[in-house]
């Protein structure tokens, strides 16, 4: 019994450690399993399979349908026939009736268009899909971007406050040797202050960042992560100056795919009202068995079942409408018209926006290289500064300028890498590739 315990702990131990344990990701491994976990997938691609069960089901409307009627009737009082003093009953008291029914649609426009919509709207859910997967990835690629944001501002904050901590005690022991005014160690405790509330409030950033990246692969917002990637790496993976020369395939966009469903759908409509004033034809053959009793005895075999069966079929011509059908269809070539325009204003969107992304990828990728180099000549001033400080030939408050301008050339830094990443996924998305 002690053993079996003992198992059964190390197991629970094991699960709970499992169930603890962080989870791994890089950039691409955290977009595969958004794309598989995100909620907003999970259900566009439910949508895909509501839409194949919808095409099945209109097709079905077309085939050949198979229904039975049972039938029971008990005479309480049963109808009668005089004659002269005679009077006569009519019927038994006790009626069951079996009957089977076959139909066969043989022509309905309404049907054939039909079909031919729920091909459209099959392909609408795939579109759909199709952009519900990009916005996801481009959601991902922002989240994990930020998340590497702070923390490195973390980091750099940290090693920030180290150096003022450094500068402000070294500071004050000249002070109180009588070497150093007091507005010096004053000045180094303002700026350290301020750094270290950028550094209370850049954490409580990290822990949201965490949070939503989270939320944005499909996994409980407060499960621990472990970034593979660093900021500089990532960076440099996502400068990539071929996908400024791409050619601006409009057609490929998904918005203008989904445009083009939307004037598929409203051509069909328009076929649809047309279809209204076109005959429609539906054979069907009914057979069936009917028993009269004058007691329930429906399962003796010895009384006798009579039968029926009807073969027959249904042509329906509609001939005036007062003008309905065809207010019905001007009003659907009108809504058809308006996609039309819909359509070409897209186009002309989407172009826009291709070309304002372009530029804005070229924008994020030349101001890194040129926050690079400020980053690296406000280092150069700041390490003059501290030199010309500490040897008594500079200033405190030319210090904390240059300190605070480095600061500064640090944080653009990292937004500029931020955006190299994130504005060649805006650019991506609508280009509709993900190389």
């Amino acid at each position: 019994m002690r053993k079996l315990i003992i198992a059964f702990s190390l197991i629970l131990t094991s699960i709970a450690y499992s169930q603890q344990e962080p989870t791994r990701f890089s950039l691409q491994e955290a977009v595969n399993y958004a794309l598989k976990n995100n909620r907003n997938v999970k259900n566009a691609a439910l949508d895909i399979e509501a839409a194949i069960k919808q095409k099945w089901e209109t097709t079905a409307t077309g085939l050949p349908q198979l229904s039975a009627v049972v039938d029971y009737q008990n005479a309480l009082k049963r109808n009668v026939f005089v004659f002269g003093d005679q009077v006569i009953q009519v019927g038994s008291k006790h009626t069951l009736t079996g009957t089977a029914t076959l139909s066969q649609l043989l022509f309905d426009g309404s049907y054939l268009v039909g079909l031919q919509s729920a091909k459209v709207y099959l392909e609408i859910s795939k579109n759909a899909k199709t952009k519900t997967d990009l916005e996801v990835r481009k959601a991902v690629i922002n989240a994990y971007g930020n998340v590497l944001l702070a923390e490195e501002s973390v980091a750099i904050l940290q090693r920030n406050i180290d150096v003022l901590e450094k500068n402000l005690n070294d500071t004050t022991k000249i002070f109180e040797n009588g070497l150093e005014e007091e507005e010096s160690v004053e000045q180094l405790k303002i700026t350290l202050s301020s750094v270290k509330s950028n550094l209370n409030n850049t954490t409580r950033l990290k822990d949201l960042a965490y949070q939503m990246l989270n939320l944005t692969i499909g996994k409980p917002i407060n499960d621990t992560l472990i970034l593979t990637e660093n900021l500089d790496d990532l960076t440099l993976k996502n400068i990539s100056l071929n996908l400024i020369e791409a050619e601006n395939n409009v057609e490929n966009n998904i918005d203008f795919k989904i445009a083009e469903n939307d004037k598929k759908s409203k051509e069909l409509l328009v076929k649809l009202e047309k279809s209204k004033g076109l005959p429609s034809l539906n054979a069907f053959l009914n057979g069936g068995y009917t028993g009269n009793r004058e007691t329930f005895s429906f399962t003796d075999t010895d009384k006798k079942w009579f039968g029926s069966s009807i073969f027959g079929v249904s042509l329906n011509i509609p001939i005036f409408s007062s003008g309905m059908r065809n207010a019905a269809t001007q009003r659907a070539q009108i809504n058809l018209e308006k996609a039309e325009i819909n359509l070409t204003e897209t186009e002309q969107v989407l172009s826009l926006e291709i070309e304002t992304a372009k530029s804005n990828y070229q924008f994020a990728i030349e101001d890194y290289e040129n926050k690079k180099e400020n980053l690296a000549l406000a280092e150069r001033i700041e390490n003059k500064n501290q030199t010309k400080f500490f040897e008594g030939i500079g200033s405190s408050f030319e210090l904390r300028q240059a300190q605070t301008q480095l600061y500064t050339a640090q944080q653009e830094l990292l937004q500029t890498m931020l955006d190299v990443i994130t504005k060649k996924a805006e650019l991506e998305t609508l280009l509709n590739t993900t190389n």
